[in-house]
């Protein structure tokens, strides 16, 4: 059944050499007791080693039924003691922190043995032995006769062909000394029993063979065996331990050290508990950001202007010296960037089919001008909707409309929509006196919320007002002024030429003229709404569409087209020129800008994304860019909150790592604790990687555990942080931990405490089992 043929095995210590074995041959029988008898250093013990696969020999072979080991790989000597040995040790050799049930049941839990059969294998060895009603208990609540009661107990439970038996006798009495020797006796009947043991009375009385070891060699046989086994069909089945019979190993031995757990759990928390605060923070602050951007920004149209400003046209060039006594001409980095949209028709459809869920308010200014006259005391006066001092230079009053019409902020335009832009306007203003429009011919005035206005905006409709003056609103609603169309605002000239007629009493009663009505005054509801709109006269975007289309076909238009210099002053104009006369004169039907206000602030991407889909293949000069100025200021708050937050992260990182650190010494100190376990676990067929995988086990439960000790502990301080900072800044909630956050640190923990742990782990399982079960 098994044979020893020239088995060496020498220690080399220096110069010198120990012949633990030297050239020892010798065969078993598959049943019977045998003995081997020798002083201490004789080789003893290493033969026995030897036979068990936990020692493996220098030359020679040891064939198992047969079937040579000379080719057996480490998972091979793993699944052979698993399989095929069953080891008492004379310590018992018992894990300490796993019942008695558990302890019996680990062979086969790494033979891969079905639950139920363990347990009933395992409850059966332990009646053979006499423990069936100790099962429950710890190894320190029984005595030492009855620990190696448990040892025989594992030991023969995954029924193994050899019983190796290590002075299962030397740390007992002899009263039991004797009940363990006769059960050994009992076992011999069934399989072979090889025992080492000092004493040569219990070996003349219960061995069926004594074997005299002396100097590594056999020195005397009573009962050799001397047939040889032909090589028959020996299988081994490889051995496994599960991830979760390392973490219950691993579980149960934390839970005898829960004090030093608890505090490495929450030293390594640290680190968790300082990200996890900032996180919570700058979620916070940036939820506030959000909020107030939501709020401010989403009043921020985008705009599309006929000229805009590419942001792609920055020149990267770096400027070198000159030293040559020459002027360069170039364009400047502003002419470069400036580009110039193509609003045509296919584009103008193309916004009008814009998704109503995601714009309902888009609004169209045209750079049209209205021929307005209101009677003021009986007298026709020529006024206008401006809030600009026209006692002043009219180059502030160019500068406000380029504004309005790039950014969209502060014009006199609201979008008509569907319902004449009430919606709009209910959405930012409240209705303080008379009516919202009914109609584009009803134009409003809006007042900050202080209830004031611009005083030129009063001053151009041909009100006398004097600064901080007050009027009831009774003198403003209703008031009246007609547009004027081209044909009868505008005489033609012998020259050819163009002049507005007189402001007259008949030009202001002609029928040809549309009436035009304040017909109410609204006050901006909140701060976010203030820039909306300027305060002042605002009118429906219909109402210019309705002006162009009175005009285009006007005689002045049809002049200004067809001629090359400017029809009222007879000044050459160039081609841009031209086509800002014809579009001021009513004869353009493109707008000067499309304002497209987004439903909420978070639809706005998908504005932009539809936007951007229209430019896809197309050339640069055929592009449509626009101004996304809430995306701008958003981007600068927000990136500048992010870097805020991975520098924090950062600074509180250091600490993971000091944790990952710490995590690898614990580690380490736990592997020369646990040195006779990994020595046992060898010993029972555990591999190199099932003993990485027990300390890996380790690592994750410890890394759970204090990435989760973490995270609590900082959701928890949110709650004091969140009235501190109420105190300080009357935020609420500014401190609010994401639960996903949360969960990712536990994994970031998770993961870098098994990354600190596994080099400790993989020193473990590089241990020799022989010389793991020697320490103490």
């Amino acid at each position: 059944m098994l044979e020893l043929k020239h088995i060496k095995k020498y220690y080399y210590v220096g110069d010198s050499v120990t012949k633990a074995l030297d050239d020892v041959s010798v065969a078993f029988r598959s049943q019977e007791f045998v003995a081997i008898l020798g002083p201490s250093g004789s080789g003893k013990t290493t033969m026995l080693n030897g036979i068990g696969g936990l020692d493996i020999y220098d030359s020679g072979d040891l064939a198992i039924e047969g079937k040579s080991t000379k080719d057996f790989s480490e998972a091979d000597w793993d699944a052979y003691r698993n399989n095929s040995v069953g080891f008492i040790f004379q310590s018992y050799n018992i894990i300490s922190h796993l019942s008695i049930l558990d302890n019996v049941e680990m062979g086969m839990t790494l033979s891969g043995v079905s639950n139920a059969e363990k347990k009933e294998k395992a409850l059966k060895a332990l009646d053979r032995v006499g423990l069936s009603d100790h099962i429950n208990k710890k190894p320190n609540q029984l005595s030492g006769g009855q620990l190696q009661r448990v040892a025989i107990a594992r030991a023969i439970a995954n029924e193994p062909e050899i019983l190796l038996c290590d002075e299962p006798t030397g740390a007992l009495d002899t009263e039991t000394s004797e009940e363990i020797m006769q059960l050994i006796k009992e076992l011999s009947a069934e399989r072979l029993v090889i025992m080492v043991t000092h004493n040569p009375d219990l070996a003349r009385q219960y061995a069926d063979r004594i074997i005299e070891f002396a100097d590594g060699k056999i020195q005397h046989d009573s009962n050799p065996y001397d047939e040889h086994t032909d090589a028959q069909q020996f299988e081994l089945k490889k051995t496994r331990m599960t991830f979760w019979t390392a973490l219950k190993l691993s579980f149960n031995n934390i839970r005898t050290k829960k004090g030093r757990t608890a505090l490495t759990a929450f030293a390594s928390s640290i680190g968790i508990i300082g990200i996890a605060i900032v996180l919570a923070l700058s979620n916070g602050f940036q939820a506030q950001i959000n909020k107030t951007q939501a709020n401010t920004l989403a009043q921020f149209p985008v705009t599309i202007s006929q000229t805009a400003t590419s942001t792609t046209a920055q020149s990267n060039d770096t400027v070198k010296a000159n030293n040559k006594k020459v002027v360069t001409a170039k364009v400047s980095q502003q002419d470069k960037a400036t580009h110039t949209n193509k609003l045509t028709k296919s584009y103008l459809n193309y916004v009008k089919n814009l998704d109503t869920k995601l714009s309902k308010n888009v609004t169209y200014t045209y750079s049209t001008g209205m021929n307005l006259l209101r009677q003021v005391d009986g007298k026709t006066k020529t006024v206008s909707f401006s809030n600009v001092d026209n006692s002043g230079s009219s180059s502030a009053n160019a500068m406000q409309t380029a504004m309005s019409a790039s950014t969209g902020v502060g014009g006199s335009v609201y979008p008509s929509a569907n319902d004449g832009g009430t919606s709009f306007l209910k959405k930012h203003y409240k209705l303080v006196s008379g009516t919202y429009p009914k109609n584009a011919n009803d134009v409003i005035l809006i007042v900050d919320r202080d209830g004031s206005t611009n005083i030129n905006a009063l001053k151009n409709l041909g009100y006398t007002v004097k600064n901080n003056q007050t009027f009831n609103y009774n003198k403003i609603v209703g008031t009246k002024m007609k547009i004027v169309n081209n044909n009868d605002y505008y005489q033609s000239l012998p020259t050819g030429n163009y002049l507005p007629n007189k402001a007259t009493n008949s030009l202001y009663n002609n029928s040809h003229n549309t009436t035009l009505k304040i017909a109410g005054i609204v006050k901006v509801k909140a701060k976010s709404s203030e820039n909306v709109l300027a305060s002042g006269i605002a009118y429906s975007d219909k109402l210019t569409q309705n002006i162009i289309k009175d005009n285009k076909d006007s005689k002045i238009v049809k002049a200004q087209k067809k001629a090359s210099d400017n029809v009222m002053t007879g000044q050459t104009v160039d081609s841009t020129t031209k086509k800002t006369l014809i579009s001021y004169l009513g004869g353009s039907t493109t707008p000067a800008s499309i304002l497209i206000y987004p439903n909420t602030f978070k639809n706005k991407d998908k504005v932009l994304t539809y936007l951007d889909k229209y430019n896809k293949g197309k050339s640069k000069s055929d592009k449509v860019i626009y101004t996304d100025m809430a995306g701008t200021v958003s981007s600068l708050t927000g990136g500048l909150m992010d870097a805020i937050t991975y520098v924090l992260v950062a600074f509180a990182g250091i600490s993971l790592v000091t944790s990952m650190i710490m995590i690898a010494i614990i580690t380490y100190t736990s592997v020369l604790e646990r040195t006779k376990e990994i020595g046992i676990l060898k010993a029972l067929g555990a591999r190199k990687k099932d003993i990485t995988r027990v300390f890996d086990a380790e690592t994750f439960i410890l890394g759970v555990g204090s990435g989760a000790l973490g995270v609590v502990i900082a959701w928890l301080l949110t709650f004091p942080i969140n009235i501190v900072l109420k105190n300080i800044t009357d935020l609420s909630n500014v401190a609010h931990l994401n639960p996903v956050h949360g969960i990712v640190l536990i994994i970031i923990s998770t993961v870098l405490t098994m990354l600190g742990g596994h080099i400790p782990a993989r020193m473990a399982a590089k241990k020799d089992a022989a010389t793991a079960l020697r320490s103490e």
